[in-house]
């Protein structure tokens, strides 16, 4: 699943065959088209795989720790972190848009989930005293954004005609307001 993303990113989803994907990938092309169908299918898949979902819903599971600045601070580095692990499909989610609209719906499951497990956060934490009232579902929506702003401006850091922030002085510091904001 990796070569599709590396070659893809590279070549653009046009510009590079199944033969190539299955070269790099170090099967037989008629493997590819038994497993996945359709190099469309391939690229959903490694999407999908690659994603942050399941890590996302273990963090949450397992490692929060009721402190709303700690916990969020994780979530916003976790985030973070698996953003710029996948920034080669976010490129190609980007630059191929056309390819990604038939599965756009089962591609913002992701999203979704992590706006569910926010919320759900949110909302444990006003019961425990520990966030003022206000609509939960709006404050994961904006914790999602701001984050992924900032990932989205970082995405090409190479590019001199945007300032540079280190990323984890963004983090921390829009974490800390963003926890003054919600705190009682």
């Amino acid at each position: 699943m990796a070569a599709v993303i590396d070659l893809v990113a590279e070549k653009g989803y046009h510009g590079v065959s199944t033969k190539e994907i299955a070269a790099a990938a170090g099967v037989n092309e008629v493997t590819l088209f038994r497993q996945f169908g359709s190099k469309q299918h391939l690229l959903e898949s490694a999407f999908h795989h690659f994603h942050y979902t399941e890590e996302m819903k273990k963090l949450f599971g397992e490692k929060l720790v009721g402190e709303l600045y700690d916990d969020l601070l994780l979530v916003s580095r976790t985030y973070h972190g698996m953003m710029f692990r996948n920034r080669k499909m976010i490129l190609i989610a980007l630059k191929e848009s056309g390819i990604f609209s038939a599965f756009r719906e089962k591609a913002n499951k992701h999203p979704r989930q992590l706006k569910e497990l926010l919320t759900d956060y949110f909302n444990a934490m006003y019961e425990k005293g520990k966030l003022i009232e206000t609509n939960t579902e709006m404050q994961a929506l904006s914790f999602m954004w701001m984050n992924y702003g900032a990932f989205i401006s970082n995405l090409h850091s190479d590019d001199a005609s945007f300032p540079s922030v280190k990323m984890d002085a963004f983090i921390e510091q829009s974490v800390r307001t963003f926890t003054r904001a919600l705190t009682p």
